[in-house]
């Protein structure tokens, strides 16, 4: 079995030391490169080039959110899962606007390190209730009480009802198999849908399309 390569970017000596601990207890990760900050991750990947970066924020040199824009630029297929101590609604879609695949606090348990590691490896994007929370309620302050609650708002693209129902459960957090079992579609066809979502929506991966749902008012603020 192939392991995911996990690289580790945060400037706190004793967190990095925890969290190669956890790492090295799960069988089929490998942490392959640990960096104080995002200029010595940069500068490493090229010899070790990870799966997922679990990357802090507030750093000296080279700080995550600069960091995510040159991994994002350079190496779109890592996979970025950002673990910072802010909790703050409008960080959460920045960031994945800028493309990041999952959000953790760091008080998250180690099992929810693993589970947002794997989720963004088999689907793109980690979206734990925190991080779906802090969407909903960016969305809700700006929708006024005359829209209606399951309507899609947004002119700026025109999805067809199944795309529609597609991003909802993506944004609900589901996988591919999962809403190919709850609308009965194949895979195939689920993940044409995708593509044609992001291709419509001028995103680059399933996290900045699922920021992009939220921002522009795609999914309904009942959906958590």
């Amino acid at each position: 079995m192939r392991k995911i390569k996990l690289a580790l970017c945060d400037d706190h000596t004793l967190f990095r030391i925890g969290m190669a601990t956890i790492v090295g207890q799960i069988h089929d990760f490998e942490l392959v490169l640990e960096a104080g900050n995002g200029q010595e991750l940069i500068d490493k990947i090229p010899r070790k080039m990870p799966d997922v970066v679990l990357l802090d924020l507030q750093m000296p040199v080279m700080d995550g959110t600069a960091t995510a824009d040159y991994l994002r630029e350079h190496y779109p297929l890592i996979k970025i899962v950002v673990l910072t101590m802010h909790d703050e609604d409008r960080m959460v879609l920045h960031l994945l606007e800028k493309g990041v695949s999952g959000y953790l606090l760091k008080d998250a348990e180690a099992g929810e390190v693993e589970k947002a590691v794997r989720k963004v490896m088999d689907e793109g994007v980690y979206l734990n209730e925190f991080v779906s929370k802090a969407m909903l309620r960016k969305m809700t302050n700006k929708t006024t009480v005359n829209k209606p609650v399951n309507a899609f708002y947004n002119s700026k693209v025109l999805l067809s009802e199944r795309e529609k129902e597609v991003l909802m459960l993506i944004c609900e957090g589901l996988s591919t198999n999962e809403i190919s079992e709850k609308i009965f579609l194949s895979p195939r066809t689920v993940e044409g849908h995708r593509l044609r979502i992001l291709e419509k929506t001028g995103t680059k991966n399933t996290a900045g399309m699922v920021a992009y749902a939220f921002k522009n008012d795609l999914v309904s603020n009942t959906m958590v």
